[in-house]
């Protein structure tokens, strides 16, 4: 009991500052290799990768710090993850939406590059192959110097996209495709079929998507003639005049326009203009 209270009289007898000696403040420390996030929406589809960027600082990387015919994280830290917001294919191999993480296997002629249903897992570390939802293979090719690892999307359409693995003088690309164009049709058919009778506009709707995209020129006539039946005006007649000329029908084309012009009203200036621009185009 002596020796506690003789204790606890030393440590009142020290002084205040050796008693409540402070913590040195917490700080943050910057990753060597930086995070970054790249998203893309191809079509009504949202691609996000998110990765680390090493820096290649003199070193030999493919084959060297990235040894060739083994499973590399394809960034640093984490494990790179790349999601979809609704199913894909991969170099036209099919891949259910979801978050993936995305590994890939180097080599001097081709890479493999493989989805992995394990998106949180540091690096490649605890890479289960077992867990692959899909392998699919690439060819790199040279580019110019990247000292930053990095992902890019250098050609986007509503359809696909190319996304490229970009490091040194090497860049490995594979196609992301969505199917858009196709989805949107069929969605153009339903709604066309659910159409009242004196709906022209979803009919015209329907028509110009195929027109733009060259879908199906004779359906996307009916549903034309289909609106003019129901309305005749400037928009579903220049229309039809675009859709007889992308099916050869010039002559066919340059009278509809003609009878789009006459129905313009005053607000009609700068298309009127347009129909003009075009019907001088099918005459040439």
């Amino acid at each position: 009991m002596r020796k506690i209270l003789f204790a606890v009289a030393m440590t009142a007898a020290l002084p205040l500052a050796a008693q409540t000696q402070p913590q040195a403040p917490q700080f943050k420390i910057p990753r060597p290799s930086p995070k970054a996030v790249l998203t893309q929406t191809i079509g009504f589809t949202d691609v996000t990768i998110t990765y680390s960027r090493p820096a290649a600082r003199g070193r030999q990387i493919f084959g060297g710090l990235v040894p060739y015919d083994k499973v590399w994280r394809t960034g640093a830290n984490e494990a790179t993850t790349i999601s979809f917001s609704d199913d894909v294919t991969i170099n036209g191999q099919p891949l259910p939406k979801g978050t993936y993480s995305l590994h890939t296997i180097p080599g001097k002629d081709q890479w493999t590059i493989i989805f992995n249903k394990v998106a949180n897992q540091w690096g490649s570390f605890t890479y289960d192959q077992a867990q692959d939802a899909l392998r699919v293979t690439a060819k790199p090719h040279a580019d110019e110097y990247n000292e930053l690892m990095s992902f890019s999307i250098p050609k986007v359409t509503a359809d696909d996209a190319t996304v490229e693995i970009k490091w040194t003088n090497v860049a490995v690309p594979f196609t992301i495709a969505t199917n858009t164009t196709q989805k949107v049709l069929a969605d153009a058919r339903a709604a066309v079929a659910a159409a009242k009778p004196d709906d022209w506009q979803t009919r015209l709707r329907a028509a110009s998507f195929a027109v733009e995209n060259r879908l199906d020129l004779e359906e996307a006539s009916r549903w034309l003639d289909e609106s003019i039946a129901t309305n005749a005006n400037i928009r579903n007649l220049f229309e039809k005049a675009r859709a007889q000329a992308a099916m050869g029908d010039r002559a066919g084309a340059i009278a509809t326009a003609q009878k789009a012009i006459a129905a313009a009203g005053p607000k009609d200036k700068d298309e009127v203009g347009e129909i003009e621009h075009s019907i001088a185009s099918w005459k040439s």
